[in-house]
């Protein structure tokens, strides 16, 4: 991989980055930082709020759908993700959950992750396999001769992941007006993902499945019409 491009200016972006991401990281309510303006900023944050998971080694991640329930237009995402992952911020990776789902992980994290490989010249069939085994790479379903990058050791917080979205939207069904205080919400525990709530709830507003309404006594998390 090339080095990343170092700049006077982008470190001290990056150092205010970092002092805004650990601030938000003790943010006691999603209240405080649901919505952003800066693409970057976000994931930073984000980044600083991904749960500690026991017994799960994953460097922290961030869905693309989490993105787009905090910074509004969808396009400046999309502009400003192409952007960074040209300059090698970061890496993007479809993720194998049979929906639309992708995770956007910082280059430095994905580099821990990946760690305990390096290849270099002719790759062999035994590279490939190590590879796969690893959980660096998978192949394509439609071409076993292709393959796609992956997040190692992620199998386990996708089950999670599909498995706290249905917990999430079943609980809100339960109730008389399938809404809920966003404080309220936030303090429950989902039984069935080891990823937090805040985790949950970003990414299921951000993929249409609940919205949010303002009132005089706090945000609503409500679930969305068909």
């Amino acid at each position: 991989m090339d080095d990343l491009p170092e700049s006077s200016s982008k470190g001290t972006k990056r150092r205010r980055m970092d002092d805004s991401a650990a601030d938000a990281a003790t943010s006691s309510s999603l209240q405080d930082d649901l919505t952003f303006s800066d693409t970057l900023v976000a994931l930073q944050i984000m980044r600083a709020q991904f749960p500690d998971i026991d017994k799960v080694s994953v460097q922290p991640f961030i869905l693309k759908s989490q993105l787009y329930s905090s910074v509004k237009d969808r396009t400046q995402v999309d502009r400003e993700l192409e952007s960074l992952r040209r300059d090698k911020v970061l890496r993007i990776f479809k993720l194998n959950t049979g929906q639309d789902d992708h995770a956007i992980m910082f280059l430095d994290d994905y580099i821990k992750q990946c760690s305990l490989l390096s290849l270099g010249g002719k790759v062999k069939d035994s590279h490939i396999t190590l590879l796969i085994n690893a959980g660096v790479i998978i192949r394509q379903l439609i071409d076993p001769n292709m393959y796609w990058f992956a997040i190692p050791n992620v199998g386990t917080l996708l089950k999670g992941l599909a498995q706290g979205r249905n917990e999430l939207i079943s609980l809100l069904s339960r109730r008389r007006y399938k809404e809920m205080m966003l404080a309220t919400l936030e303090k429950k525990r989902l039984r069935m993902s080891p990823l937090d709530m805040r985790f949950h709830l970003r990414d299921l507003i951000g993929s249409g499945h609940l919205r949010t309404d303002h009132t005089p006594t706090g945000l609503i998390i409500r679930l969305s019409k068909d």
